[in-house]
């Protein structure tokens, strides 16, 4: 092609002839079948991204859960998002649900202005890790908190923690949040 200041292709003819044979053609049921399938997996990961995944809905439940226990005061509302059974590992709680019943209805009377605030949530398989900044009365340093759930079916089953009152002053700048 002579340059004569316009872009252009050059197209060189190959005939049917050098093709290899025989050239494979797919019947037309497996071509709709292929199409159906590329179809049904980009729709397939459409709706999965629009849905949250387990381990979101499990930080969503144990949210709610320390929520409704320790902010709302609604132990009964807690009880309610638990499985059907609740292992309690801190020293200081009775097992089991009546055991948190226990446990929370005396600490809301102790305690009417505590509050949490949850500063992060982690989750991995079926664990969710809070970690939080439990303060039981305005004006208090509060405490830092790390509390551990397992769950089965979604629902809270199992509970550890660790708590770590503030002090005055720590040796870093660093804070414990």
């Amino acid at each position: 092609m002579a340059n004569s200041g316009q872009a252009g292709v050059d197209i060189e003819y190959v005939p049917a002839s050098s093709f290899p044979l025989p050239i494979p053609v797919l019947p037309m049921s497996q071509i709709k079948l292929f199409l159906f399938a590329v179809v049904a997996t980009f729709a397939a990961a459409t709706a999965s991204a629009a849905e949250p995944s387990q381990l979101e809905k499990n930080k969503a439940t144990v949210v709610a859960l320390y929520n409704k226990a320790l902010n709302e005061k609604d132990v009964e509302g807690a009880i309610a998002l638990m499985g059907p059974t609740y292992k309690q590992h801190n020293a200081r709680i009775p097992d089991g649900k009546e055991g948190f019943r226990q446990f929370f209805e005396g600490f809301k009377k102790r305690y009417p202005n505590n509050h949490s605030e949850i500063v992060r949530v982690f989750a991995e398989g079926d664990y969710v890790v809070l970690q939080v900044h439990m303060v039981n009365e305005p004006g208090q340093r509060g405490v830092a908190v790390f509390d551990l759930f397992r769950l089965e079916n979604g629902k809270p089953v199992e509970h550890w923690d660790v708590l770590q009152p503030i002090p005055e002053s720590i040796p870093h700048n660093n804070t414990m949040f």
